[in-house]
């Protein structure tokens, strides 16, 4: 019946099964746990009729241009560019940390001073991630690093994490720069915007295609098993001759036979308020106070024009399994014992592996978008 099987409706799986269906003209099923298509991405009308996103704020953004057209396809596109905050000794600071942020949180003089250093030593327009800057050897900078590093990324990355920065994995540290440049957006890239009509309209028209099924509120090991001795996949108890697309947890498929990789999750609190708006942009973070790490107040995002407005809360925990895996942790013992999995998939010709969580590595969606395109190109249409 199907020539394809992919396993997670998100990003990952979705365009896998768009470019097969589309390109090759094969049918594909798609596997979703979840009631919903879309993943993480998903959004949904609450009961008050306010388009809120389930798994937290998403702007689409990335500068190239042909991630950009492919996703276009399926959505058109509201303008938009985001903003963070972090809130910070009663004072709302503009992240990533900027020259607007300096001024902010010292006073004229001393920011003068620290933005002439920043300009001399790094550059106009550059990035430094925070740990770099805390290897300077000028004190006025050294003063700078570590008032940013403990005020706003230490405690905010430990309520992520559930580790300090020092502690993680390069690729992750560096998504935390000083900005030396008085753009407040949270990302420079060309393109960015939030899909007009919303993430699961997008999921639905890229979704829409004949020779593509999808199964909801189906636990993968339900109707496909993989023999670990002899590699052979089979589907409703029936061997299956096509190929298999993995974007779950790797050590999930392999029955955590090197151990169990941990994972982050969020616990998502939406409030409905009887208020026209909460706060003055999209996203708040609280890197030192209270048990959530952010407030996002969805209508900025979505521009939707409602008497009432709706935030949400986000508490980051650790994972179980159980709950949806959100973060991949990366930490050198969990990216070595992810190798090790990596290498055993390697035994599985009929097995293709894709998305974060059989990557173990986070993607923002135009990532996760791009791996997708790659792995069709490479591993498929060839």
């Amino acid at each position: 019946m199907f020539d394809y099987i992919v396993i997670g409706a998100g990003f990952s799986g979705a365009v896998m099964a768009e470019r097969i269906a589309s390109q090759l003209k094969k049918r594909v099923l798609i596997i979703e746990q979840r009631n919903h298509i879309g993943g993480n991405c998903y959004d949904q009308y609450n009961e008050d009729g306010i388009l809120v996103y389930k798994y937290g704020p998403r702007v689409f953004h990335t500068p190239d241009k042909k991630i950009w057209d492919y996703v276009s396809q399926f959505t058109e596109w509201k303008p938009y560019q985001h903003k963070v905050a972090a809130y910070v000794d009663g004072h709302l600071v503009p992240i990533p940390f900027n020259l607007n942020s300096l001024k902010i949180v010292f006073p004229e003089y001393m920011a003068n001073e620290l933005t002439r250093k920043l300009i001399n030593f790094f550059g106009f327009g550059n990035k430094v991630p925070i740990l770099e800057l805390r290897k300077t050897q000028d004190d006025d900078l050294k003063m700078l690093a570590e008032f940013i590093y403990n005020k706003i990324y230490l405690n905010y990355t430990y309520k992520q994490w559930g580790l300090k920065p020092d502690e993680l994995d390069e690729y992750v540290t560096g998504r935390m720069p000083i900005r030396i440049s008085y753009d407040d957006r949270h990302s420079q890239d060309s393109y960015q915007g939030i899909p007009r009509f919303g993430y699961n309209q997008l999921f639905k028209k890229m979704l829409n295609n004949p020779n593509i099924k999808v199964l909801l509120n189906t636990d993968y090991r339900e109707v496909v098993t993989v023999n670990h001795h002899s590699k052979q996949i089979k589907f409703m108890e029936q061997p299956f001759e096509g190929k298999l697309i993995f974007t779950g947890k790797i050590d999930e498929l392999f029955d955590y036979c090197y151990g169990e990789l941990p994972y982050r999750t969020v616990d998502f609190k939406i409030k409905t308020l009887t208020q026209e708006h909460y706060q003055d942009i999209a996203s708040i973070n609280y890197p030192n106070d209270y048990d959530f790490t952010r407030i996002t107040e969805v209508k900025h995002l979505t521009g939707q024009i409602h008497p009432y407005t709706a935030i949400v809360e986000e508490y980051h925990r650790s994972s179980t399994r159980k709950d949806v895996p959100y973060y991949p942790i990366p930490a050198e013992a969990n990216l070595a014992m992810f190798e090790r999995y990596k290498q055993l998939s390697k035994e599985y010709p009929e097995i293709i592996m894709s998305g974060h969580l059989a990557d173990y590595r986070y993607y923002d969606m135009n990532i996760a978008v791009l791996m997708a395109l790659e792995k069709f190109n490479s591993a498929i249409n060839v």
